[in-house]
């Protein structure tokens, strides 16, 4: 009986470690890299090195430069000659008069073309931080997971060895002993397979910030938040009264905005390749000497006046509508993307919300009944089957709400991109 009494308090203090590694709040996770990053730092490094931002940043500066050469006046040109009848010297200035008759159209376009690449600029900026954001949320989600399923097979391999301890006392039967095998080889499965997901996502996350590589070699120095079942009510509050309060404001997302800015530079380039079938109005000055019958300086003036007749920029105006009607379609696909994105971000805030605070205090709930279990069993006084049933809905409670957490902060960043334009951020929720 002592030796009985023996391997019982050995299988009970294994059985109490087993069920702290197996329910244990989960931190950060530090794998092997070249250093931890943290969210605002991936930010930084996805602005400075990622390729949407460059590209979106080196549109805008095209957009500026054509600006530039639209309110450019063009140059006068001059013109002299020499022939061998009288007057011989002749000398003109040609001065275009497209100033008068197309330049405010041409500035108008480019002034909305540039407009629309500002905003568009703005708008992929935001888009990165909300894309980084998500990617680094569903990196350390994976990464968290990651570290509650390896835990699992650790505790996985203690409660098989606690089931040998009680079958060599006498106190289990081999058929504990196989299902504590069989328990360990899934929880080995799964590890390996959620350290495979983790992995992906930080290669995921890598990609977006420019990182060639194809190893991991940043590690996430930021954890997953645990939010208090207040904080998650007062995010999803904020949150709905700042949306209905954009909307009410007629506010727009940027992309939005900047297709509305995209159709408005191609209505004006329509009408400024409709009204350049008369461009070509120029002024002549000018005079003539060295002429015996008439000596001195002879002014001379004319105008060039363009006749139409051959071309009539059909090519030009057609590709200018077709271009028009194609901003005009997707100003109308913005729109609706747009308005489906803020209402889909919405829906899921709140379910997300509401799952968390029920997760939140299911967690806490199969966490007893694993201790309880797992203590019960060391005193023989439950079986094996129930002790797994129990450590299994303790771990898939807590991944769900490590999901439902990690969903929360997705929805809330998808939310600050159309709604706010990414520059007004939504309440934070504090870690546990």
């Amino acid at each position: 009986m002592t030796h009985l009494r023996l391997h019982r308090a050995r299988a009970r203090r294994a059985t109490l470690s087993i069920a702290l590694v197996a329910v244990a709040p989960l931190g950060a996770q530090q794998p092997a890299s070249t250093g931890p990053i943290t969210r605002a730092g991936a930010l930084s490094l996805a602005l400075a090195s990622g390729g949407r931002a460059a590209i979106a940043g080196a549109t805008a500066r095209i957009a500026a430069g054509n600006l530039l050469a639209a309110r450019a006046l063009t140059n006068p040109a001059i013109s002299a000659s020499r022939s061998t009848s009288f007057p011989e010297y002749h000398a003109a200035v040609d001065i275009p008069l497209d100033f008068l008759t197309i330049r405010s159209l041409r500035i108008a376009a480019a002034t909305s073309a540039n407009e629309a690449a500002r905003l568009r600029l703005a708008f992929e900026t935001a888009a990165v931080r909300v894309t980084v954001d998500t990617l680094y949320t569903r990196a350390v989600a994976s990464a968290a997971r990651a570290g509650l399923s390896h835990r699992n097979a650790v505790a996985a391999e203690s409660l098989l060895a606690v089931a040998r301890v009680r079958r060599d006392a006498g106190d289990a039967s081999d058929l504990d002993v196989e299902l504590a095998v069989v328990n360990a080889g899934q929880a080995e499965i799964a590890s390996a397979s959620d350290s495979l997901g983790g992995i992906g996502a930080l290669l995921d996350l890598q990609a977006t910030l420019g990182v060639a590589s194809r190893e991991p070699v940043i590690a996430l120095a930021d954890s997953v938040l645990i939010p208090s079942p207040d904080s998650l009510s007062r995010l999803a509050a904020a949150a709905e009264s700042a949306v209905e309060a954009i909307a009410r404001a007629g506010a727009m997302p940027l992309n939005v905005a900047a297709s509305e800015r995209d159709l408005r530079a191609a209505e004006q380039a329509l009408a400024l390749e409709r009204r350049s079938v008369w461009s070509g109005f120029a002024v002549s000055a000018g005079g003539e000497w060295r002429d015996p019958g008439q000596p001195g300086f002879l002014p001379t003036i004319g105008i060039s006046i363009p006749l139409p007749l051959f071309n009539r920029h059909q090519g030009e105006i057609a590709v200018a509508a077709a271009t028009r009607d194609r901003a005009r379609a997707e100003l109308a696909l913005a729109r609706v993307e747009g308005a489906t994105a803020i209402a889909q971000a919405r829906r899921q805030l709140q379910v997300a919300v509401v799952r968390a605070q029920r997760d939140r205090d299911l967690v806490a709930s199969a966490d007893r009944v694993a201790r309880m279990s797992l203590q019960a069993y060391a005193e023989g006084a439950y079986p094996l089957t129930s002790v797994l049933e129990a450590q299994r809905n303790a771990r898939e409670t807590l991944a769900q709400y490590i999901a439902d957490v990690a969903a929360v902060h997705i929805a809330a960043a998808t939310l600050r991109l159309y709604a706010f334009g990414g520059d007004e951020p939504l309440p934070s929720t504090p870690n546990r």
